[in-house]
């Protein structure tokens, strides 16, 4: 059963090939068009890298996140994914090397960075033992040396217990995946903080990260099933990945649909009914002009349309419906961080942010696209390393797949 799994995996390779080479050519595009703004318009390449940067983040921290809720609490659905999501953990040192231009920026994207603005500014001097350029970037690599480490032990462990009939290789993951997932929650909510929130240090909210870690996870549910639809056509994972397994990744995307929108409605309704001046003036902006009708596509496209269809068994069965679901789901996570960060590179008058029009930008598509190119690259060039189907788990029974596989291909 393990060699088999292992050919049908090597078989796969060059049709992953194939996507590495679309992927990389659509990214050095997208980074020669991000180059080119750099060139022409300074400031703006810094506020459209920092969007693609916080964008494709997500999937590397999502994936591990979800990896180690898959190491303790188990089920099909893990196994059937447990290679992308490891695949997905470990490009987390490729994060890393294209989030360095966010450090170079940091002058043209924090307000806090700058000496003055700081002297004459009693909340950002206050919060000046945290916000400061130095511990910005000490946090900045230790956030990616713990993310980089936790996904690289997990995926020695699973390697190893591909090798072995022992079980200490799981206990192990299993151990790790506790803790960790607290660590990662935590430090999940500083990066959001250092990244995002920090754009407009005078503003805070306490639910803020979690809607961006939830956004996180939600990403990630919506690229599994994307990779996993295509996939799940072909051997080994065919037996795996069936109709009913995709529609749990289809109940997993509708269960993070509701607490994103559970959680951004919570805020919302706590900062407007406390109605205090250094709270209220992050919504005032996004809900004006052009950024009220963003804020009703993402009401919209981001919670109510997706809702509707993952809410039935029967829709989430259409495997073409389930795949425009999660396409959509990824776009409009762009959008919403589009509407988050944006904004806050607007004029300020007085400390108040004002109402400004939506002018979107062309580096606001080229920089992710550019991003998302390379990481693709590199996520199914650790896809094709390893067999997709974890081999030894001792969780897993091993007897019923084979008699899966074998009835499948006598019906086949």
């Amino acid at each position: 059963m393990i060699e088999e799994i292992q050919r049908h995996s090597e078989a796969l390779a060059p049709r992953f090939d194939g996507y590495r080479r679309r992927a990389l050519a659509i990214g050095l595009i997208g980074i020669a068009a991000t180059v080119f703004g750099y060139l022409t318009d300074h400031q703006q390449f810094f506020e459209s890298y920092l969007l693609g940067f916080t964008y494709w983040v997500c999937m590397p921290v999502g994936c591990l996140g979800v990896l180690m809720i898959h190491h303790l609490g188990g089920g099909r659905w893990g196994f059937a994914i447990r290679r992308m999501l490891e695949a997905g953990a470990s490009t987390m040192p490729v994060m890393f090397i294209l989030g360095l231009p966010i450090l170079a920026g940091m002058h043209d994207l924090f307000p806090w960075t700058h000496t003055e603005a700081v002297a004459n500014d009693e909340v950002l001097t206050h919060k000046l033992p945290y916000l400061n350029s130095t511990f910005f970037i000490i946090r900045y690599v230790a956030y990616f040396a713990i993310w980089t480490a936790m996904a690289m032990l997990l995926t020695r462990w699973s390697v190893q217990q591909d090798q072995t009939q022992e079980t200490w290789p799981t206990r192990r993951m299993q151990i790790l995946s506790g803790p960790g997932i607290v660590l990662l929650s935590l430090l999940g909510t500083f990066a959001g903080t250092d990244w995002l929130m920090s754009l407009e240090p005078h503003w805070f909210s306490t639910i803020f990260c979690a809607i961006y870690i939830l956004g996180m996870a939600l990403m990630t549910w919506a690229f599994m099933t994307l990779v996993g639809v295509p996939l799940s056509k072909h051997q080994p994972l065919d037996v795996l990945l069936t109709n009913e397994r995709l529609r749990d990744l289809g109940t997993m995307m509708l269960g993070f649909v509701m607490l994103w929108a559970y959680t951004s409605f919570s805020q919302l309704l706590i900062i407007w009914s406390g109605n205090l001046p250094e709270e209220i003036t992050w919504y005032y902006t996004r809900l004006q002009g052009g950024w009220l009708y963003l804020g009703y596509a993402l009401i919209g496209f981001h919670f109510a349309v997706p809702f509707l269809l993952l809410l039935s068994s029967r829709v989430k069965s259409h495997l073409r419906i389930l795949i425009v679901v999660a396409s959509g789901l990824m776009f409009m996570r762009l959008v919403d961080l589009y509407w988050i960060t944006a904004p806050a590179f607007r004029d300020h008058d007085g400390g108040v942010l004002q109402s400004v029009a939506l002018t979107p930008h062309w580096l606001d598509l080229a920089a992710p696209i550019g991003l998302g190119g390379i990481w693709v690259f590199f996520f199914f060039g650790q896809l094709k390393k390893r067999p997709l189907v974890p081999s030894n788990d001792p969780r897993f029974d091993y007897g019923a797949l084979a008699a899966e596989a074998q009835e499948h291909g006598h019906h086949g």
